[in-house]
């Protein structure tokens, strides 16, 4: 069974082992190919695993094995054992590192083979995908709806990417809160302030945003050409979904859809909206001062703190995003990124891991305040918005206390069904808005052919 296993996880990392995953990095690359050294064994130890299934899962007594990528979480992990271990000693944390693609392949593969007990007592999920494997492989989750674990504490948007009919399968973890960040010295050279900024339409928007080209030079905006991350804020922000309540996609006739592609089409027709070829160029052109702000995920504070342009700091402030102009339900919060912690449902652990995360990611501000003022981790841990951690001011941002404002943000977000297809999705979108863009189709044309693709792709 073992080498049937082994063939079955080669075969699904040939297929699977470079899966999107939006919260993936470069160390997850260097992960895959070996390069990336394991941390020692200490207090939670860590190890690492890939996608040939050479970190052994499953449990000890008294011992907790966690797969999760990129030392960021680890050592948020590691930090969580640390507190657990206080009331605890006998408990071990054994963080096993393990790239996000690869954790996505082990699972499918186990769960096809079968081989459940092969899996970890915890196992990180991107957001994006956790519905998808959820939906797929139900018998890889374990159930915690009625665990103890206070779900009314965490942002409801967030809760909702683990929930299956009614029940909760995960538990939130990072912070995909949406967030503006705005240059405030180039606001100030156009005559605003962030408050002309906050809680506003995107008519408005762009009204300022052309003001401030003319006056600055400077676009608002930046955003990854093709990416349609822009856009999916835009519509959660609206309560709007591209899938209906029986999941399938639903493009055509989506008249929300629509409105929100004419404002990003907007952005870029007034010069506002500033697209970068890749990644790279869209961090470059906010850390080398080319672009007024951005919209994005809380995470991107971390890109905006790592320039080496000193006279940045202070210049920088946080507000909300802004809403559809009339819609119904239009709020100006929304979410992007962000992943979620399950229990293997063959975990022999489950009450072990059950009261370490009661006791720490479900029950501790002591925690969040340590792994935001150690790694830079934001909470949607709700009370630790009332914590002294998060109520301290950043100078960087202007002297505001934009902590506690994120996790209140994240309280605000609309809940939407995401479906289970949402990497087919991203690419079709993504495909419609360049091709509207460079004038090869008109915006119901490629709405439509996006809607075939999907339909194509995934089989309805």
């Amino acid at each position: 069974m073992k080498k049937k296993v082994m063939t079955m996880v080669l075969a699904a990392s040939m297929l699977l082992g470079m899966a999107g995953c939006g919260s993936s990095s470069a160390n997850d690359s260097a992960a895959a190919n070996g390069n990336t050294a394991g941390g020692d064994q200490a207090v939670a130890g860590t190890e690492k695993n890939d996608a040939s299934g050479n970190a052994e899962g499953g449990s000890q007594e008294g011992t907790l094995t966690v797969w999760c990528w990129d030392s960021f979480n680890v050592d948020a992990m590691k930090e969580a054992g640390k507190l657990y271990q206080k009331d605890h000693p006998d408990v071990n944390i054994n963080v096993v590192e393990t790239v996000s693609s690869d954790i996505q392949t082990l699972v499918q593969t186990y769960a096809m083979s079968g081989e459940l007990d092969a899996l970890p007592d915890i196992f990180l999920m991107d957001d994006q995908v956790f519905a998808k494997y959820l939906q797929n492989y139900p018998d890889v989750f374990a159930d915690l709806t009625d665990s103890g674990i206070a779900f009314a504490d965490f942002a409801e948007a967030k809760v909702a990417n683990s929930v299956k009919d009614g029940k909760n399968y995960g538990v939130p973890y990072d912070s995909n809160t949406v967030i503006a960040c705005y240059r405030t010295d180039y606001l100030d050279q156009a005559g605003y302030t962030i408050d002309d900024l906050t809680d506003i339409t995107w008519d408005r928007f762009i009204e300022i945003g052309k003001d401030v080209l003319d006056k600055t030079g400077m676009p608002m905006l930046t955003n990854v050409q093709g990416e349609p991350d822009l856009l999916n804020m835009i519509l959660q922000s609206a309560g709007i979904s591209v899938f209906d309540e029986e999941g399938k996609i639903s493009l055509v006739n989506n008249d929300g859809l629509k409105e929100a592609m004419n404002v990003y089409m907007d952005l870029i027709n007034a010069g506002i909206l500033q697209e970068q070829t890749d990644w790279s160029g869209y961090q470059g052109s906010i850390n080398n001062g080319t672009v007024v702000g951005t919209i994005n995920g809380s995470w991107i504070c971390a890109t905006i703190t790592s320039t080496d342009q000193a006279e940045q700091e202070g210049n920088w402030a946080v507000t909300n995003m802004p809403k559809l102009n009339d819609y119904p339900g239009a709020t100006n919060y929304s979410a992007q990124g962000g992943s979620t912690w399950a229990i293997s449902s063959s975990s022999k652990n489950y009450d072990l891991a059950v009261d370490f995360f009661k006791t720490t990611w479900a029950g501790s501000t002591e925690f969040y305040d340590n792994i935001l003022s150690q790694l830079g981790a934001i909470a949607t841990y709700l009370p630790a918005a009332d914590s002294d951690a998060y109520n301290q001011v950043s100078d960087y941002f202007g002297g505001e206390a934009i902590y506690s404002k994120i996790v209140s943000y994240g309280s605000n977000i609309p809940t939407i069904n995401k479906g289970i297809y949402w990497s087919e999705e991203k690419e079709a979108l993504g495909t419609a808005l360049t091709n509207v863009l460079n004038g090869s189709s008109d915006l119901d044309s490629a709405i439509e052919e996006a809607q075939a693709t999907i339909e194509f792709n995934i089989g309805q």
